[in-house]
């Protein structure tokens, strides 16, 4: 029994979250040749404050990952 967990930033609605588990399900039942009624996935809801990208939290954490990945793009 495959067990996935996301952790995810507060704020998504139940019907996203509905719809990132039936397409991780789905996929996880094919690239693992399990039946889906076999996958469980749990979902953690963060605040922005418990978030960090390079030491740095909310806001400040996405601006931290623009950075990086422009970063990473320039290389």
């Amino acid at each position: 029994m495959p067990i996935i967990e996301m952790h995810l930033l507060v704020g998504r609605s139940s019907e996203d979250k509905a719809r990132a588990a039936s397409a991780i399900t789905a996929a996880a039942a094919e690239s693992l040749g399990v039946k889906p009624d076999t996958v469980r996935i749990l979902i953690t809801e963060h605040g922005k404050d418990e978030f960090y990208v390079a030491g740095r939290a909310g806001r400040a954490s996405d601006q931290a990952a623009a950075e990086a990945a422009q970063q990473e793009a320039t290389k």
